[in-house]
């Protein structure tokens, strides 16, 4: 296993991620543990999950995850083996994660409550990584849209959201602070309050879509990690499965994510197809595995502190952890950006 740093802290993680969000729906609990057991022997240090999960959203599913890995914690006595990423959600009409029904939102108040039911589920005292899941500011769909709308709508300052998480801080229930689902212009100005400001925990990583159908983090993000240290952590590797050619065709395949829950309209755009179709050829042409070639592909960029994979049985994790073997030779990368410039970016 590869390691990177995680932003300007002291901490070291595995370039590859154990996603967890499918653990409570798709996934059991022993299923769960199963797969954190495989990871964390094949030297897999760095989970993420988030109060959100598991998805697809839903109230009787809230917090499922998380459980599932304090259970684990609890069951192997290993939590200092793991840096753990957790999230609050952002602004959301959603009424289930707080206690008194309210919208979702990121006030004093719903921060606080949210941390403290996260520290419960996990059955541990800190969170390493503690993300902003996406903003409480109105945001077009898509932290890095191929269309952009702009929005206005009520929103709760940065400055105060960082002073909240220097008091988490503080209190020794979060170390690091992050974001997700971020545009370079919010990631900027978390970033230039805390440097007016050293009190206010400076941001360490952001957690946004990124794969071969969607590099839009490479128009400006990428420039903002790799000059202020602020590392991607690369969700969707495969893009919900689809880089893997298991939907070509409308296909449906048993057990699948789209096949139960519909939910992949992100990569059903009309120019997404024709894109995969010529990434699975270009795979098979280097005698790789599709899924493989798409992972190792965020793998290699300088700009990514880790990849996050997911998966619902223990071949597809193998598989996605076998990624960390697959070099992105010279000659396979511009094949692939020949691609790109073909079909640029043509899922949000």
């Amino acid at each position: 296993m590869e390691y990177r740093r995680l932003g300007r802290t002291d901490l070291n993680v595995s370039l590859i991620c154990l996603g967890t969000m499918t653990w409570g729906q798709q996934n059991t609990e022993a299923d769960g543990h199963a797969q954190m057991d495989y990871a964390l022997d094949r030297g897999i240090n760095f989970f993420d999950t988030a109060e959100l999960y598991s998805i697809p959203p839903r109230a009787e599913t809230q917090g499922s995850t998380e459980r599932i890995i304090g259970s684990w914690f609890k069951a192997r006595g290993n939590r200092d083996k793991v840096i753990l990423a957790s999230k609050v959600v952002g602004r959301s009409e959603n009424t289930w994660f707080r206690d008194n029904g309210s919208p979702a939102e990121l006030s004093r108040a719903q921060i606080e409550e949210a941390v403290n039911k996260s520290l419960k589920r996990l059955q541990t005292d800190y969170i390493d990584l503690y993300q902003i899941h996406w903003p409480d500011r109105p945001m077009p769909w898509g932290s890095n849209p191929t269309i952009f709308q702009h929005q206005q709508a009520d929103s709760h300052p940065i400055q105060e959201t960082l002073e909240i998480m220097r008091d988490l801080v503080k209190a020794g229930k979060i170390r690091h602070l992050g974001l997700s689902n971020e545009s370079a212009w919010g990631a900027m100005t978390f970033l230039k309050a805390a440097e007016a400001d050293p009190s206010l925990p400076r941001v360490q990583s952001i957690q946004n879509a990124y794969n071969l159908l969607n590099r839009t983090y490479e128009v400006a993000l990428a420039e903002v990690s790799m000059n202020e240290g602020v590392g991607l952590l690369a969700y969707s590797p495969l893009a919900q499965g689809y880089l893997t050619g298991k939907y070509l065709d409308g296909a449906r395949p048993a057990g699948a994510r789209t096949t139960l829950f519909k939910r992949g309209q992100r990569y059903e755009t009309p120019g997404a197809e024709p894109a995969i179709r010529k990434y699975v050829a270009l795979a098979r042409e280097f005698d790789l595995d599709p899924a493989q070639m798409a992972i190792a592909f965020a793998n290699s960029r300088p700009f990514v502190a880790a990849t996050i994979i997911g998966a619902t049985s223990m071949e597809q994790l193998k598989a996605d952890i076998g990624s960390i073997d697959v070099r992105i030779t010279p000659e396979l990368e511009e094949r692939i950006d020949a691609v790109h410039l073909q079909h640029c970016n043509p899922c949000p």
